[in-house]
């Protein structure tokens, strides 16, 4: 990869969360499928060219050696892409449905799209969106 951080390709995003098993059962009714390498102490999603991971709270803050000693808004948040508002409005009603906390009704935004938010079980903030500026192709990968 000549010329080519490293870091321009990002692999595995892992959540922590409070509860491993309820966790689970939130993304898997979302669709998601646990993946090789997950057991009772971390989970792995595939997704389209990279891999969720959700790990204990405590034990991944142990990992990085951090303190964790906080919830609430960390500055970031995780994207689903759809080619229609209709899409992701019935993405909005699945993730509900599995038990997900809507954070904002989908809605046309400022920039030109059609957004909205939902937090998971452990408070991880989903938008779910249509962007007309960019190609979403039939495996969900985004194209800028």
């Amino acid at each position: 990869m000549a010329g080519q951080s490293h870091f321009s390709t990002v692999s595995i995003i892992a959540l922590g969360v409070a509860d491993l098993a309820h966790s689970r059962a939130f993304y898997e009714a979302l669709g998601f499928t646990a993946g090789p390498g997950s057991n009772e102490n971390i989970v792995f999603f595939q997704l389209a060219g990279l891999v969720l991971s959700i790990f204990p709270r405590l034990a991944l803050a142990e990992d990085a050696e951090v303190a964790d000693d906080g919830h609430g808004f960390d500055g970031v948040t995780l994207a689903h892409n759809y080619p229609s508002e209709e899409a992701v409005d019935a993405a909005m009603a699945a993730a509900l449905a599995a038990g997900a906390t809507l954070k904002k009704t989908p809605q046309k935004v400022f920039w030109g799209g059609y957004s909205g938010y939902f937090a998971d079980p452990d408070g991880h903030l989903w938008e779910v969106a249509h962007n007309p500026f960019v190609q979403v192709d039939d495996r969900g990968i985004v194209t800028l």
